[in-house]
């Protein structure tokens, strides 16, 4: 049996959440009815909500669910840019780094394509941190909008999220913040940040897959994508009840364990300095410090990420080489790109993130194994270089 960590592709249902889960499912009913057994559903979705809702500080009626952090960013990216565009056809300019997601980039280059936006690429410095000095110098009047993260899902680097949103402001522009990969592992207080839009999802923490949200500022205003019912503030559709149900307890539980990381970032820190006493060439990338606390991401000079994958999973070990949405596709990755790596250099990365679980004897396993792995990875790197053997 494999030990797993690859917290941040996805993460295990937890117990509690499972049961509730199962329960809900047991329930009859369409939340917009109005007979007895819709009431019912109706009164666990509310109170589902208001669990999401306190687990980020927030008001209820700012909560609209969505099938999970994809939905909820191209809502909230799509819908504010419509509605910004809608009060001034001339803000048109979209503030955003190439290191985010690609529920992101995938987002604004199609509004960019299909919608008359224009795309201004935030740089980002070596550690994966957005440029504030360029945020302030971009901000002018026809900015519809700055989204960022709230820390980068593949090298954990936490984003300056509140000066951004200081800049922004002083020019009247709403601010996304993508927290899917952060939510649970960096506290979130919705109303003191001064967002428009906040994105997260429930299998990030313990939850299923298939339901997230966007929390939306009541001062904010976001055209929907989907029509056909106004179930919710922002979007229409029959909602699910107990998924939401089982979201609002893992959201309950991921809330709890933000407030105090101690354990998690000892374990990190843990496994952090077991692989560089293991393997002294790796290089740790994003911030040191300032980082996930479930969060190890290096790269490895001379291997490829998928080589090194593949042998820690034949030794029992489920890592990633990054986003998960961009396994199988045999490319550098645009994050570590941004950041100024060379391509050789880039695909030799593996991200390693903790779960709440995980203990120190299995990391001390991992970092025991990953030498090994190491050498046959870069082995086999010189043999496909090679002249002779790499034809």
């Amino acid at each position: 049996m494999s030990v797993y960590f690859d917290h941040a592709a996805t993460t295990p249902l937890r117990p509690e959440v499972l049961a509730a889960y199962v329960s809900a499912l047991g329930v009859v009913g369409n939340p917009s009815s109005i007979h007895s057994q819709g009431q019912e559903a109706k009164r666990m979705l509310e109170e589902a909500r208001e669990r999401v809702a306190a687990s980020v500080r927030a008001d209820s009626v700012e909560v609209t669910f969505t099938s999970g952090g994809t939905e909820a960013i191209n809502l909230a990216i799509k819908g504010l840019f419509w509605a910004q565009r809608s009060l001034k056809p001339s803000k048109r300019r979209i503030l955003v780094s190439r290191a985010e997601h690609h529920a992101t980039i995938d987002t604004v280059e199609w509004l960019e394509k299909h919608e008359g936006a224009v795309i201004d690429w935030i740089p980002v410095d070596a550690v994966g941190r957005i440029d504030l000095a360029y945020v302030q110098s971009a901000l002018a009047d026809d900015v519809a909008l700055v989204t960022v993260l709230l820390a980068n899902n593949e090298v954990g680097t936490v984003q300056p999220v509140a000066s951004v949103v200081e800049l922004a402001a002083a020019h009247g522009v709403p601010v996304h913040c993508d927290a899917v990969a952060a939510y649970g592992h960096v506290p979130i207080d919705f109303p003191a940040s001064g967002l428009a839009a906040l994105s997260i999802s429930a299998h990030k923490i313990g939850g299923p897959v298939g339901i997230g949200a966007l929390v939306i500022s009541r001062s904010a205003t976001v055209t929907p994508l989907i029509h056909g019912g106004n179930q919710q503030r922002a979007r229409s559709g029959t909602q699910d009840a107990a998924g939401a149900v089982a979201f609002g307890v893992a959201a309950e539980l991921a809330d709890r364990a933000s407030r105090d990381l101690t354990g998690m970032i000892a374990l990190r820190d843990r496994l952090i300095a077991g692989i560089r006493a293991a393997v002294p060439t790796a290089v740790l990338r994003g911030d040191p410090v300032d980082r996930l606390s479930i969060n190890a991401h290096f790269t490895f000079p001379g291997c490829e990420g998928d080589s090194l994958l593949f042998l820690l999973d034949r030794a029992g070990f489920s890592v990633s080489t990054g986003s998960a949405c961009q396994a199988g596709v045999p490319e550098a990755s645009h994050v570590l790109l941004a950041m100024g790596l060379s391509e050789p250099d880039a695909r030799g990365a593996l991200r390693i993130t903790l779960g709440t679980d995980s203990t120190a004897a299995e990391v001390d396993a991992l970092v025991a194994a990953l030498p090994a792995a190491v050498d046959r990875a870069r082995t086999a790197g010189l043999a496909d270089r090679s002249p002779t053997l790499g034809r």
